[in-house]
């Protein structure tokens, strides 16, 4: 029997997970459902706001927040991208050889303690490496949703990522 393509076969009868595509796997179009989601706590965005030195009061001041159109506090677009970034990774670049960067960040929703998020990514670009033998460049379109579908965050994002037989994390 051969096994799934989650798992290697390491010995007879034992099998070690392995997580991520190779760069032959993703086709342009494709689109990956991050799951499960994620629902945004308090904690997540105080320490991380204080974390990242982004102190301002919409973020971590209740009583200053509740004077604001939200009515609430927001929470810090940095928890966002944190959260829906590392949703999104063991679909799109858990074999990645490098992550070689973001583009065009847009936040499109306040977020709030208490929403569920959840991601897909679409491939929208590949091509092979000019620099690296047996890697090639996945570019992919995350976008952050609320359990209601409202998209709170969309981002470009490029890895390096080997190909088949080329490599890679096992």
């Amino acid at each position: 029997m051969r096994p799934p393509r989650a798992f290697t076969e390491v010995a007879p009868g034992r099998y070690r997970e392995s997580r991520g595509l190779y760069y032959d796997e993703f086709d342009v179009g494709d689109v990956i459902e991050h799951r499960p989601g994620r629902t945004v706590t308090e904690t997540d965005n105080i320490w991380m706001s204080l974390l990242s030195l982004n102190a301002h009061p919409l973020h971590i001041d209740a009583a200053y927040a509740e004077e604001t159109e939200f009515g609430r506090p927001v929470v810090s677009s940095l928890v966002t991208l944190a959260i829906v970034g590392g949703m999104s990774t063991n679909g799109t670049s858990a074999r990645a050889v490098a992550n070689l960067g973001w583009e065009e960040i847009r936040l499109s929703t306040p977020v709030f303690v208490g929403d569920t998020l959840t991601a897909e990514s679409e491939v929208v670009a590949k091509r092979l490496s000019r620099s690296r033998p047996d890697t090639g460049v996945v570019t992919f379109r995350t976008r952050g949703l609320k359990s209601d579908g409202a998209e709170v965050m969309v981002f470009t994002r490029s890895a390096l990522i080997p190909c088949a037989g080329g490599g890679g994390a096992a």
